[in-house]
């Protein structure tokens, strides 16, 4: 965020800015939906919906995870929310007590621990590398002593990295065996390369999973999300969203259901990233970064830059000063090691991520 404000500043000061620290898409909500939410604007009231959403989008998500994912999910397990940050609070408050111990990557998203050091619990962060693919393995949990619970995410943010079905059943048994709640946000899920994302669901039905309309399908502002959890939590869930929010936005639960019918105009900009993910790996890769997670999925290249500086922060500085340039440092997403590296997103249009790739290119081999 202080990237954002920073990037900001200087585009308000007249002065341009390639944004590769912004984790959001650069493209509006499909055409669909917005022609559905304007005509409801026109004539419709916006009234409160049901705390859990509407029953027409709750049966739209069920039948996603069946075309998707070959799942029969009841629209009952489905809670719409205010945003993936909405379910992931709503599921934090669910599922652990004051005191829960629960186990987060490190480098991961870092509302994760905020979230939960907020509600009273504490995170426990497990250090992950490429030597398990960026992802916690039941190694970590079995070194981090009493959990009862994990949050992990697939696609991840900051590193791209997928969990496969293996890896999954590996971390729900785990899981399971401990008594400790696992909690999957697949908010990236639709935006992979040459791999597929499998849901948790998929192993588990008893894992509580957290997804968005914010990325794949490109609606970040709207704020629409989902839960999908166990049975024994719906009624706890929905108490919850009715005490703490009444119900989840009406006018974009209107469009986000017309959204979902909307996977032509989504895919093509899949394939933008595609395109712009392999723009900014060779872009890396001239830059002289050996380390560089593997990318497979969501619109981020997690790459170290020891060869440049031990502060990040101050490299990411010099890059929006001296190049109109902006990236994200990587302490943002590892209080620890995160001096070392930095996260670029490629969410842009496909001109300006290869303009800020050559800057970049240049900077590195001639300049710095």
């Amino acid at each position: 965020m202080a990237v954002m404000r920073a990037a900001g500043e200087r585009e308000a000061a007249g002065h341009g800015v390639l944004h590769l620290e912004v984790g959001q898409p650069s493209t509006p909500a499909p055409a669909v939906a917005r022609r559905a939410a304007a005509a409801v604007l026109e004539h419709t009231p916006l009234h409160y919906t049901d705390a859990e959403g509407t029953v027409s989008l709750r049966e739209r998500i069920a039948r996603w995870y069946a075309e998707r994912h070959g799942l029969a999910v009841d629209p009952e397990r489905v809670v719409v929310t205010t945003g993936a940050s909405g379910a992931c609070v709503l599921a934090f408050l669910v599922a652990f007590d004051v005191g829960a111990r629960v186990g987060v990557a490190q480098p991961g998203y870092p509302c994760y621990p905020t979230m939960l050091t907020s509600l009273g619990c504490e995170p426990v962060p497990l250090e992950v590398d490429e030597r398990t693919r960026f992802q916690p393995h039941p190694t970590h949990l079995a070194a981090a002593g009493h959990l009862d619970g994990l949050v992990v995410a697939s696609p991840s943010n900051p590193t791209g990295t997928v969990l496969d079905t293996d890896a999954l059943t590996a971390l729900a048994q785990w899981c399971n065996d401990a008594g400790a709640w696992l909690v999957v946000d697949e908010i990236y899920h639709g935006i992979t390369y040459g791999t597929s994302a499998p849901s948790v669901l998929e192993v588990d039905e008893s894992a509580i999973v957290v997804n968005s309309f914010s990325k794949y399908f490109s609606m970040p502002g709207w704020r629409l999300g989902w839960l999908v959890v166990p049975d024994a939590l719906v009624d706890p869930v929905r108490r919850l969203a009715q005490n703490l929010t009444v119900a989840p936005p009406t006018l974009a639960q209107v469009a986000g259901l017309a959204a979902m019918d909307a996977t032509d105009e989504l895919d093509a900009h899949v394939a933008r990233y595609a395109t712009n993910r392999s723009l900014v790996l060779d872009g890396l890769r001239r830059c002289g970064a050996t380390r560089v997670a593997p990318s497979d999925g969501a619109f981020y290249a997690w790459a170290e830059v020891s060869h440049l500086t031990d502060d990040a922060q101050a490299l990411c500085a010099r890059w929006l000063d001296e190049l109109g340039v902006a990236v994200t440092p990587g302490i943002d997403f590892d209080p620890d090691g995160g001096h070392r590296w930095v996260r670029l997103s490629y969410a842009g249009a496909t001109e300006d991520v290869t303009e800020a790739m050559e800057r970049l290119v240049h900077w590195c081999t001639t300049e710095r």
